[in-house]
């Protein structure tokens, strides 16, 4: 029996993250970014105990393999919409994150819907460009709250990330184009 608790720790910590993303919501728009930065910093240590709790003991899930990257994306999407309406990033670039992500998931869906199941794992570019979303979420945190320093790598951050943003998703949809012409030459 504790055995099975054991194993629902990774899913616990899962959906820890998604309740924390609220309270960083709020946070973030009422521009309280020391507070902000502590619960972003407990959501990445979650995200990444949860990950090494699963690898490590087999406690791996369904239902941490579909909430986990939801919960991530939830997470960065919900950061940088806040952090666009209180105008410490600009609205292009989370426009710009916000359509590679639905290019990601169009194209999935679309990959589904008209050859079949598509097993495909992240891409390095799309998980550099991931990355870099949070780098930056996590050096305009501590800029406003710690270090005002930080403000010298705003703008090279936004540049990178809108940068692989692009890239990625380009990425993504020439892998997906090539594997639908492979498939149809076979068919």
């Amino acid at each position: 029996m504790m055995q099975h608790w054991l194993r629902q720790i990774p899913n616990a910590l899962t959906v820890m993250r998604v309740v924390l993303v609220l309270p960083i919501a709020w946070l973030l728009l009422a521009e309280r970014f020391g507070q902000a930065l502590s619960l972003f910093f407990i959501a990445g240590i979650s995200d990444g105990l949860d990950g090494f709790l699963a690898r490590r003991f087999g406690w791996a899930s369904r239902f941490g393999a579909v909430l986990d990257p939801l919960a991530d994306k939830l997470l960065l999407v919900t950061s940088y919409l806040c952090l666009s309406v209180t105008q410490v990033l600009p609205w292009w670039l989370t426009v710009l994150v916000l359509l590679r992500d639905a290019l990601i998931v169009s194209g999935a869906v679309a990959y589904r819907y008209l050859v079949g199941a598509l097993s495909m794992a992240p891409s390095v570019l799309g998980k550099c460009s991931t990355v870099l979303q949070i780098l930056l979420v996590l050096v305009v945190l501590i800029e406003l709250s710690v270090w005002s320093a930080f403000a010298d790598y705003r703008s090279a951050l936004i540049v990178c990330v809108a940068l692989l943003a692009v890239l990625s998703g380009g990425h993504y949809v020439w892998q997906w184009t090539r594997l639908y012409r492979a498939t149809r030459m076979k068919a």
